[in-house]
């Protein structure tokens, strides 16, 4: 050690030039020199420092120091301190101890040499002393020397204000090269000897403050003493915490080993079967067969590594879990028992792999570990991650190299990856692939699911402070079965106990109702008083604030009861809030948009008046209203088909009398608002290739990526109402593709994606038919008598059928619930149309603070000129804009009629459209041409 203590400099080592020195290393060693005493010495040579481009930290402050080291790899500070010291065939010492110590460096210890040298060149002085040895073990910050010493009081802002005062600062040239001190060195061999007592085969932060401590003459043991910190007291705890630490390390990875023989695992492996012996992870329950075929592969001789294989969500890991329970527990076989499942972390196996060689070298060191054991079984979440893993230009990857050892069963290992990752990356590597033995993971069924819930069910409880009922275990498996179809049990069951048991939790914890109205009020006097205050008027102020004082008091006294009847129930045994189904179905509710919770009175009443709701909007088809309203009742109370959607109807009708209207009355009574509608025009889609835009581009194909028009809009909102507007017009490929909305519900997107049709209401309207009803219209009328228009009407409808029979194929439209023909309007009908459109008109109106009326000879003017038995309605909302806005807009704009007046719209003798300001009393006409007889 005598000649490393003679002459160690440490060389401010950059961010970026740590490649490099291992080279120039090589390339610059030299014999070392005799020194003064004639013992051998070895010094860095200042070619190298500029050939390896050191760059010192000096500027930087602590945590970029940090954040700089941290990316920085033992090996490579091991690297650099060789080429530093130059060491050559000469460079053994009588005591063994040559650049090697470095070898055995952890990256924490390393961390703490480049903070001792930054802190030596804050203070300004060339050389690395105990004191900064001290103030770097602090500014480490995580390893167990800066706990121990946190935990003694001791922090780095006081430690550096003593340093300055012992040591002062030095004169702010700080030269590249900075030597240890002999205190310094001495420290370093003697945390050499603490490691080697200790039985450690690497040197940490721990040992690096045993040596100061042994030391025990340097500025640092002064430091401790000034800050009233027994090297005693330190010493016991950090033997205390090493023992701790040495404890976990073993049981964690080596399994209770006195020193840890696995570094590379214990850095980047979780033992399972360590934390099924301590209880911490959750119950497997069932899985049986599955767990069997696993254990039933790894006795096998070679190629005993099973893959399991199934959707995301389904309990591939928990199998894993599940293996290790058992080994835990000893119900394993023979050839498997006593063996530690652990699992590998590959993301941070490939963290920080900066240069090539460096990923192979921590897999190379893993496996040897691994071997030497021939106790491990491994586990590799997401195994296709294992293809293209660390493989740089020209560099192989992590499947590559664990090829050889899985094959000759060397290494057992359990891979997890889904279905569509197996197809993709593992099937296309039959070398991969054979070395894998599948397991199939299905998911499970709703009663397997609900057991699995009850085993769940401590560990939620625990967790959220609170109780499931069994009929809420039961509901989340349900429930998460019947509406969310684009995940897996038990997964998604799992969340939705998850998510009710935090909402129950939050909900408890909120202030009580009195206190928040009394919050509330707190608030508004607060505001107030700040007012008053800014006013100047402060005998207010001094009122508003006794009032304040006097509100934050009950608000307390309120809160403080509350606390204290929790505390009772708690201590009765209640052990706290109960999450009952109602809490699950709110849930399920709030991601679906889908009303599952119970029907309450007031939706009862909606639900029985639907058909009155919907004819204020849609007047007379009262069998298109009442099959409508009957399909929702029926899907709300849960009784209808749970495999196809609410119900599927054609209206097929001449224009212009309600089909599409009807269709957004429903979606906006009923469905919330007229956008949960999602429309589409099938007159877009008359040619063969436009069916992709339903579904989605095939691959390959430009806009693959934005999937379809239908899918993604049902998949975004699948409680709604799907309009297929004029479908007669659509490609007969579109009528092919409904055909497994109609009966199973469900249609498979061009992602191969299953969208859920379940709850939408499918509504197609067509014009086929509306001849057939044109010419037999002239029997149905408000002249005949009700049983000669239902009879009627039952003609015309088979003749409907009939020619939408010739119209579209048989399988379709015998996958529709229900054929509904809508009739003719009337003239009296068309006239409670005329009322629902003025009634739009006045409202826009009001808007505009004008109030407007009209007369009845107004209102016959606007029928008699809008009616038409072939067009329906739609003529009468031209003659109202003719009528009554064109007439409206030019008195507005001469300014007759203003904010604030009043009209009225009247037809005079000759025909003429009358409007007379009700402010003012003044009249003007506009004649119209073409006036209609019998007009009064």
């Amino acid at each position: 050690m005598a000649a490393v203590a003679q002459s160690l400099i440490v060389p401010a080592v950059g961010a970026s030039h740590v490649g490099q020195i291992h080279s120039s290393a090589k390339k610059t060693r030299t014999p070392a020199r005799a020194g003064p005493l004639g013992r051998r010495n070895v010094q860095a040579k200042a070619s190298l420092v500029s050939s390896s481009g050191f760059k010192s930290f000096a500027g930087m402050r602590k945590a970029s120091v940090i954040d700089a080291l941290t990316v920085k790899q033992g090996r490579d500070f091991k690297s650099t301190v060789e080429a530093a010291l130059a060491v050559g065939n000469q460079g053994w010492t009588p005591k063994g101890v040559t650049t090697a110590m470095f070898e055995r460096f952890t990256e924490k210890a390393i961390k703490v040499i480049m903070l001792a040298q930054e802190e030596a060149r804050r203070l300004g002085h060339n050389f690395v002393g105990t004191e900064q040895i001290l103030l770097g073990l602090i500014g480490e910050g995580t390893g167990i020397a800066a706990k121990v010493l946190k935990s003694m009081g001791v922090n780095l802002k006081e430690a550096r204000v003593e340093v300055e005062k012992i040591i002062g600062r030095g004169s702010g040239f700080v030269a590249v090269e900075i030597p240890f001190t002999p205190r310094a060195k001495r420290v370093l061999e003697l945390s050499l000897e603490e490691a080697r007592q200790l039985g450690h085969n690497y040197i940490g932060t721990e040992h690096l403050l045993l040596g100061l401590l042994r030391e025990g003459e340097g500025v640092a043991a002064r430091v401790l003493e000034n800050l009233g910190a027994d090297p005693s007291n330190i010493r016991t705890q950090v033997i205390r915490m090493v023992g701790e630490s040495t404890e976990s390390v073993g049981a964690g990875v080596g399994g209770g080993s006195s020193s840890n023989k696995m570094p590379t695992l214990e850095e980047y492996g979780t033992n399972l079967t360590k934390l099924a012996e301590e209880g911490k992870l959750d119950p497997v329950v069932g899985r049986q067969p599955q767990i069997e075929r696993v254990t039933q592969i790894l006795g096998r001789r070679t190629k005993n590594n099973p893959c399991l294989i199934g959707e995301p969500g389904v309990g591939k890991t928990a199998i894993a879990e599940g293996l290790a329970q058992r080994i835990a527990t000893g119900d394993v076989p023979e050839t498997i028992e006593g063996k530690k499942v652990i699992t590998l972390d590959m993301g941070l196996l490939v963290a920080g792999t900066k240069y090539r060689g460096e990923f192979e070298e921590r897999l190379k060191k893993l496996m040897e570990e691994i071997k030497q054991a021939d106790d491990i079984i491994l586990v590799i979440d997401e195994v296709h991650t294992l293809i293209g893993a660390g493989a740089a230009e020209g560099a192989i990857d992590a499947a590559n190299i664990l090829k050889p050892a899985l094959a000759r069963g060397e290494l057992q290992c359990i891979g997890a990856t889904t279905l569509d990752e197996y197809r993709k990356h593992i099937e296309k590597d039959p070398a991969l692939e054979r070395r894998f033995q599948p397991v199939l993971v299905p998911e499970p069924t709703v009663d397997e699911t609900i057991q699995i819930l009850k085993g769940l069910r401590e560990r939620y409880e625990i967790h959220h402070k609170l109780r499931y009922t069994d009929e809420a275990l039961v509901a989340a498996a349900q429930l998460s079965y019947q509406y969310i179809s684009d995940r897996f049990l038990p997964d998604k069951a799992i969340d939705l106990i998850d998510e009710a048991g935090s909402r129950v939790r939050l909900r408890h914890a909120q202030l009580p109702e009195e206190a928040r109205e009394l919050d509330k009020e707190l608030r508004g006097v607060t505001k107030e008083k700040n007012e008053a205050v800014r006013g100047q008027d402060f005998e207010k102020a001094g009122e508003l604030r006794d009032r304040e004082m006097e509100l934050k008091a009950q608000i307390s006294t309120i809160t403080e009861k509350g606390k204290e009847q929790l505390k009772a129930e708690s201590e009765a045994g209640d052990t706290g809030p109960m999450v009952e189904e109602s809490d699950i179905q709110h849930i399920v509710s709030a991601w679906t948009g889908i009303p599952v919770e119970k029907v309450s009175s007031d939706e009862s009443d909606r639900l029985l008046k639907m058909e009155d709701t919907l004819h204020q909007r849609v007047v007379g088809q009262d069998e298109a209203v009442k099959a409508i309203s009957r399909a929702i009742r029926r899907a709300r109370v849960g009784l209808k088909n749970p495999n196809r959607p609410i119900a599927s109807f054609i209206f097929s009708g001449p224009t212009g009398v309600g089909k599409s209207e009807l269709a957004k009355a429903l979606a906006s009574y009923y469905f919330g608002s007229e956008e949960a509608m999602v429309r589409l025009d099938m007159s877009e889609f008359m040619e063969r290739h436009t069916v992709s835009k339903l579904i989605g581009s095939p691959p390959g194909y430009v806009g693959y990526s934005e999937g379809g028009q239908l899918t993604e809009a049902v998949r975004r909102r699948p409680y709604t109402v799907v309009l297929f507007d004029e479908i007669e017009k659509a490609h007969p490929d579109v009528f092919n593709m409904m055909l497994q909305i109609l009966e199973d519900g469900r249609l498979t997107d061009s992602k191969g994606r299953t969208v859920d049709f379940k709850n939408t209401l499918l509504i197609m309207t067509s014009n086929v038919g509306s001849s057939v009803i044109e010419k037999g219209g002239g029997g149905i009328g408000f002249q005949l008598d009700y049983g000669e228009k239902d009879s009627s009407y039952n003609r015309i409808k088979s003749l409907v059928n009939e020619e939408l029979k010739q119209y579209f194929r048989p399988e379709f439209l015998n996958r529709l619930d229900e054929i509904i023909v809508f009739r003719q309007l009337t003239k009296l009908e068309v006239k409670e149309i005329a009322d629902i459109m003025l009634k739009e008109v006045f409202e826009r109106l009001k808007k505009k603070e004008i109030d407007l009326q009209v007369t009845e000879r107004f209102r016959d003017r606007v029928v008699d000129e809008g009616y038409s038995p072939s067009y329906g309605a739609r003529p009468l909302r031209r003659a109202i804009m003719r009528l009554l806005e064109d007439s409206m807009a030019e008195r507005m704009l001469a300014g007759e009629i203003k904010e604030g007046d009043s009209a009225i719209i009247d037809v005079d003798s000759e025909g003429g459209v009358t409007v007379l300001n009700g402010t003012t009393g003044t009249s003007s006409s506009t004649a119209i041409n073409e006036t209609p007889a019998g007009i009064a």
